[in-house]
């Protein structure tokens, strides 16, 4: 099953700081390239659980006694951590891309390349797909979507031409998604503003900002002392989220300072500026190439 190399990978595993004996989390297993390379620094006592919600996935899993996968959103890290006797971890990385795997299998909907049906559904267990979202929602909420989640900047226009057109038939497929918003992509610059289109639907499939604050939030809590949290982002409103709580402490990025003038956090930003992919990643692997990587350590 062909998955990504594992983008910045050795700038990742070294941002854990990893101790051969701690317990680490990877909340996006994928391809299992990150996990992979985090066994390798584990010792006898080390762990680590894995995270992901698509059953494909599951194919990868590594046949290791320290290794345990689970099939789950990462938004449910704390409680299948517990059911996993895990209270307290050492290192926790996500690596926030979608998968070369899903976006080659053209039956799930991710790639313009293929005509198949409207789903970009991460879990395939969820009802919802995007045929229901392009073809349920309000073009008021359509055009908020748009705008949000793609920063589409013709947002209107384009939620209007969605209307449009199912109110003429069902709009089922990828490519009829296309066809309606054609008229209103600027000429050249047609696969940047439908990828800004598929990435605002699915965001909102998979109600990705909302599980990420979520998972962020939980990951600070079961954090030890001296531990780091390793975040892979691809588009600023991951980017600003991860930035916010590892600089303020909250997602909101809202600093609150105490008496002295200190600021209130229990974070310590290790990277002040985001790691991106070298030039030599960039020229192997094209879809590392809106990756940032930050990462924080938990103060005692």
């Amino acid at each position: 099953m062909s998955y990504h190399s594992p983008v910045l990978l050795t700038e990742s595993i070294e941002g854990l700081s990893i101790n051969p004996e701690g317990t680490y989390v990877d909340v996006t297993f994928g391809g299992g390239g990150h996990s992979r390379r985090i066994m390798e620094h584990l010792g006898e006592k080390g762990r680590l659980y894995a995270f992901d919600q698509d059953s494909d996935a599951l194919a990868n899993s590594i046949d290791d006694s320290r290794f345990t996968l689970i099939h789950e959103n990462f938004k449910h890290l704390k409680s299948f951590l517990r059911l996993e006797g895990v209270r307290k971890i050492d290192g926790l990385l996500a690596d926030l891309g979608v998968s070369s795997h899903q976006f080659d299998k053209g039956e799930r909907g991710f790639s313009i390349r293929f005509d198949a049906a409207l789903d970009l559904r991460m879990d395939q267990r969820q009802k919802r797909t995007a045929r229901d979202v392009v073809n349920g929602e309000s073009e008021g909420r359509l055009k908020e979507i748009l705008s949000v989640y793609g920063e589409i900047p013709n947002a209107g226009r384009m939620a209007n031409a969605i209307a449009t057109a199912r109110n003429q038939k069902t709009i089922e497929t990828t490519f009829d998604l296309c066809h309606a918003v054609e008229k209103h992509i600027p000429r050249n610059q047609e696969n940047k503003f439908l990828a800004m289109l598929f990435q605002a639907l699915r965001i909102e499939v998979n109600d990705e900002m909302e599980a990420l604050e979520m998972m962020l939030k939980q990951a600070v809590e079961i954090l030890n002392p001296g531990g780091r949290l390793v975040v892979i982002s691809y588009h600023s409103l991951e980017d600003r989220m991860v930035k916010n709580l590892m600089k303020a402490g909250n997602i909101e990025g809202k600093i609150e300072k105490d008496f002295y003038g200190n600021v209130i956090t229990n974070l310590k930003a290790i990277t002040r500026k985001p790691i991106t992919p070298s030039d030599e990643e960039l020229q192997e692997n094209n879809r590392s190439r809106s990756a940032k990587l930050r990462i924080a350590e938990k103060i005692g």
